[in-house]
């Protein structure tokens, strides 16, 4: 399986001898030929090279991939399907479409915890032009020895920060940094937040962070993406590579003190924080009422869209008290291409050659990177400039000699825990519930999500 020289599939046999003795049948000679051919397999195009089932997880690029899968088949001949599920919809989708006949050849998943329920569908990716292709291999979803999932998108998060309000704020008489190089720890990022929120009059912004919205389309960067971290420096301490039982919860006091950061050198009283969205904390940054932003590489759309220009922004870790001297950017990926296992080997193989093509074709480099604007992992993309200052950001990160923290909230064991440690931390946010109630839906609740999903 996935073996292919120059672009054909390599036959199994011996090649048939042309030279007949003169006193062998046309029955013979027929019935020769005949085997022959069994044993190429059909000689339909369609049979022998297979056919590609994409089921597409994300809607914003259905219109690209369509435009791709076209592109392929005018290219190839080879037929390739591209199906978008809904938002939001997509495990339901695939489980409907996995038990069809013509099921797809090509799924995702978001990581390891979503790879459990499709464990049994993953074919081997060890010998596709994708996974060799990777720039760092270790990036790769794998099963014991087994390459089950390639990443196709990275991203990266981290403090988005606006340069004009800091250089502002380091011209000033008193404070606590004269450069973007002295923010290199928390303890250096809280005296400069403290101190801007303190003297936010004199910087014209409304608080040195933006607010910490609750609302649906923001809360998922503080029960999420901040809880990465806590989970991050614990896994890193104890070893963990698999997805755990239980957890600790060491680092939860760091936790919380960056998440108090956010709140109280904010531009929002944190009694309002329940329905402050995402657009919102993009706007007041677009701005200019408040120097910090935590998000990632897929925000400069929005935030050029609301009128910022490129030299007007940059990005530095959410610094949290553990090794600040190493740490890097958040960075990892939720989107994993798998290959169907109990797809027929030629619609297997079809499926590994259109994401060779993908990865390294001009037509699908630029798909990926110009008109879907993903960043990606793949060595053939080395050549690929990018105008998001965001991305270029986490490029230069990734080759400052720092560990990038990985994406280890692909562990949680359920939405429902992320629900509810976002629950407590709004209601410590607004005071109406203290810090022990986030402690424990954190701890006790992994424990609990956990037995359930795996009972």
């Amino acid at each position: 399986m996935f073996r292919r020289e120059s672009g054909n599939l390599i036959e199994k046999g011996s090649t048939m001898n042309r030279t007949v003795k003169a006193a062998v049948s046309m029955i013979a000679i027929t019935a020769m030929s005949i085997g022959a051919l069994a044993a190429c397999g059909s000689s339909s195009a369609g049979d022998s090279e297979g056919k590609v089932y994409f089921l597409n997880f994300k809607p914003e690029a259905a219109d690209q991939w369509t435009a791709l899968a076209e592109a392929y088949t005018e290219e190839t001949g080879v037929t390739v399907e591209v199906q978008t599920a809904a938002s939001g919809t997509y495990e339901q989708t695939l489980k409907s479409e996995i038990a069809k006949t013509d099921a797809p050849t090509l799924f995702q998943v978001n990581g390891p915890v979503g790879y459990q329920n499709w464990k049994g569908y993953t074919a081997d990716m060890s010998d596709t032009e994708v996974y060799k292709q990777l720039q760092n291999q270790d990036v790769a979803l794998t099963d014991g020895d087994k390459v089950v999932g390639i990443p196709y998108v990275m991203e990266t998060y981290g403090l988005i920060y606006n340069k004009d309000i800091l250089n502002k704020y380091f011209a000033l008489d008193g404070a606590k940094a004269t450069s973007i190089e002295d923010i290199d720890s928390f303890d250096a990022l809280k005296a400069v937040a403290d101190d801007m929120q303190s003297r936010k009059d004199e910087l014209g912004i409304q608080g040195a962070f933006t607010s910490a919205g609750f609302d649906s389309s923001s809360d998922w960067r503080f029960k999420t993406h901040l809880a990465n971290l806590p989970l991050y420096y614990e896994f890193q301490e104890d070893d963990v590579t698999e997805q755990p039982s239980e957890i600790k919860g060491t680092y939860l006091e760091n936790y919380k003190d960056i998440f108090d950061l956010y709140i109280t050198d904010s531009t929002t009283e944190p009694t309002q924080l329940s329905s402050k969205t995402g657009d919102d904390a993009n706007s007041e940054f677009a701005l200019g009422e408040a120097a910090f932003y935590q998000n990632g590489t897929w925000a400069w759309t929005d935030l050029e869209k609301a009128g910022m220009t490129a030299d007007q922004v940059g990005m530095m870790p959410i610094y949290f008290g553990v090794d600040d001297a190493n740490e890097g950017l958040a960075t990892g990926s939720e989107n994993y291409w798998c290959i169907n296992e109990k797809a027929s080997e030629a619609d297997q193989q079809a499926t590994a050659d259109f994401l060779a093509w993908v990865i390294t074709s001009d037509t699908g480099k630029k798909a990926l990177s110009e008109d879907m604007g993903f960043t990606t992992p793949f060595k053939t993309f080395d050549d690929v400039e990018t105008d998001n200052p965001l991305t270029a950001a986490a490029v230069e990160d990734q080759s400052s000699g720092k560990t990038q923290v990985s994406w280890n909230f692909t562990m949680m064991p359920s939405e429902e825990w992320k629900n509810q440690l976002g629950s407590a931390l709004l209601e410590y946010a607004q005071g109406t519930g203290d810090w022990s109630t986030v402690e424990s839906a954190f701890v006790d609740n992994w424990a609990t999500e956990y037995a359930n999903a795996n009972s």
